[in-house]
């Protein structure tokens, strides 16, 4: 049976949840939605999705942060915050559906509040690999999904889109994100496309989309079992040309 989860930065889901309901509305084959900065406490979220019979589940907060999930069957969420990361602001939320469970993450950006900020970003990372290491030691089938505000390689980025001190790229940030890797966790898009640059995110300044100057720091990071059945990663890359579009874009994995 095969399975399809997907996840996007919506940056802001009362702006733009038309553009949300249109996607799910062309890619019925998408059983469950991670949503990343929906910018809104858990009351605020739009009422739409489960007035047309989505179900919903939310960690929000207000103005920044939120991640969400939208699914098209029931699924139980197992936490809504990352075990060990003590920190208030809204980043992680996690469920289980058809056996395989999935943590929606919105990792800190790192380049606001100084060094104090980017131990955030650092903290984040540390917490991830633990649950992560904790599941594999239990032989759980899982994925991590999101936002990780990561360029693994200079070949996810755009040459010149960002400085070498921009904690994106930073060599601690890189290494934190391979750290996962080494866990026995498998980049997605890598593991169907292992070389290339493939972005997930424009800005929306210096017309970064249309000069195609972008950033592949959205990402799904899966335990072996699930790597087994990948079956492809897709860049939804259209969806950026959309009017009053998020600078995110979505991403798709799809299991046997």
């Amino acid at each position: 049976m095969s399975f399809t989860f997907a996840s996007w930065n919506i940056n802001s889901i009362r702006a733009r949840a038309h553009l949300v309901q249109d996607w799910l509305e062309r890619h019925p084959e998408c059983d469950l939605l991670c949503l990343q900065e929906i910018k809104c406490e858990d009351s605020q979220f739009p009422a739409v999705f489960k007035d047309a019979g989505y179900h919903v589940a939310t960690t929000g907060q207000k103005a920044y942060n939120g991640v969400a999930f939208i699914g098209r069957r029931p699924f139980d969420v197992t936490t809504h915050t990352l075990p060990g990361f003590d920190d208030p602001t809204a980043r992680y939320i996690e469920c289980e559906l058809d056996g395989l469970t999935i943590g929606n993450l919105y990792l800190p950006n790192g380049n606001s509040g100084g060094e104090d900020g980017y131990s955030k970003k650092l903290a984040f990372f540390e917490a991830l690999a633990v649950r992560g290491k904790e599941f594999l030691e239990s032989e759980k089938s899982f994925a991590f999904i999101g936002d990780y505000n990561v360029c693994p390689t200079d070949e996810d980025l755009a040459p010149k889109a960002l400085s070498p001190a921009d904690a994106l790229v930073r060599p601690e940030t890189r290494a934190a994100f391979h750290r996962l890797q080494w866990l026995g966790l498998t980049d997605a898009l890598r593991a169907v496309h292992p070389t290339g640059r493939h972005y997930t995110f424009w800005d929306y300044q210096a017309a970064a989309f249309q000069r195609n100057s972008g950033l592949r720091i959205d990402h799904a990071l899966l335990s072996p079992r699930v790597t087994e059945r990948l079956v492809s990663f897709t860049i939804d890359r259209e969806e950026r040309s959309a009017e009053k579009a998020s600078d995110h874009v979505p991403v798709i994995v799809t299991l046997r």
